[in-house]
């Protein structure tokens, strides 16, 4: 057996115990796929990444994501989560860190305090806005328990959008989002009628709160029942938001995880650039535990 150093952090926080968890093997050279989705689905939070050498030695690593089910193309927490745990090991250049990922090269810039530790990081979607297909009303309000009366389709009717990983995104009233609770016949009957989605449907509802936003994520059919804090799903919604306000830029936060307890807290902006609506996401990270894996 070979052992695998491991570090967990929780992200999108500055307190232990809160944000979203995430593991982070920092040098997974020797691991086959396989391992790698038995250690994640063993760790047993929403994502785990494995760090490995990057292809183009001007990067700073070659970074996998798996959820407890499936390889991820992109995600927020992961990113911001991993690069702290990287930059506390020196491997940041003057703050920046770039790693190699299935949806494309995400930048990644980590601040320190004057102590010089690290404690948070800012990640550049690695993908413009895209848009795809709808849900229905209906089909929303049944996978979240609520009547189509909670949903708010002024601004923009459930549209499937990416900026590296497909979400399909809703707008709920504000007192409607706290009675939200998924219901996975409903989330299996939506997927099962989408072979385009192959098996992973990813609910993010949200409503406004002023100038910012509060949300959830739902992901049951690929075993994240609700996740505290979903960075590439709050990207996106900035880059929508853009898309459907209208003009240069915007930015606001968004709080999630408030219903799980755990709290989180994630800057988003997005910006219109020559290639379409580009997002970004940031937030804290703080560490909870070192340790092995015998694999």
């Amino acid at each position: 057996m070979a052992a695998y150093a491991f570090e967990t952090v929780d992200v999108f926080t500055d307190r232990r115990f809160g944000g979203n968890q995430l593991a982070v093997f920092t040098d997974a050279r020797g691991l086959s796929d396989a391992e790698m989705q038995a250690l994640a689905a063993e760790m047993n939070y929403s994502e785990t990444t494995f760090v490995l050498p990057p292809e183009d030695p001007a990067n700073t690593a070659r970074v996998r994501i798996f959820n407890r089910t499936a390889e991820m193309p992109f995600a927020g927490h992961p990113n911001v989560g991993t690069a702290c745990v990287l930059a506390g090991h020196g491997r940041d250049r003057d703050g920046l860190l770039r790693f190699e990922e299935i949806a494309g090269l995400v930048e990644v810039r980590v601040a320190r305090n004057p102590a010089g530790l690290v404690t948070s990081a800012t990640i550049a979607a690695p993908q413009p806005l895209s848009l795809g297909g709808e849900l229905a009303p209906s089909e929303v309000a049944a996978c979240i328990g609520l009547t189509e009366s909670d949903l708010r389709l002024d601004r923009h009717r459930p549209v499937q959008a990416s900026v590296g990983v497909t979400f399909f995104l809703a707008e709920v009233e504000p007192e409607a989002l706290s009675r939200a609770t998924p219901d996975l016949a409903s989330f299996r009957r939506a997927e099962s009628t989408r072979p385009e989605l192959a098996g992973r449907l990813s609910l993010f509802v949200y409503a406004r709160e002023g100038a910012n936003v509060r949300a959830r994520m739902f992901a049951p059919v690929s075993g994240t029942w609700e996740d505290p804090a979903t960075g590439s799903a709050s990207a996106t919604l900035a880059a929508l938001t853009l898309h459907v306000d209208g003009g240069d830029e915007v930015a606001f936060d968004i709080r999630q995880g408030v219903e799980m307890g755990r709290p989180s807290l994630l800057h988003v902006a997005a910006r219109r650039t020559p290639d379409g609506i580009r997002a970004t996401v940031g937030g804290g990270s703080v560490p909870v535990l070192r340790g092995e894996a015998a694999v």
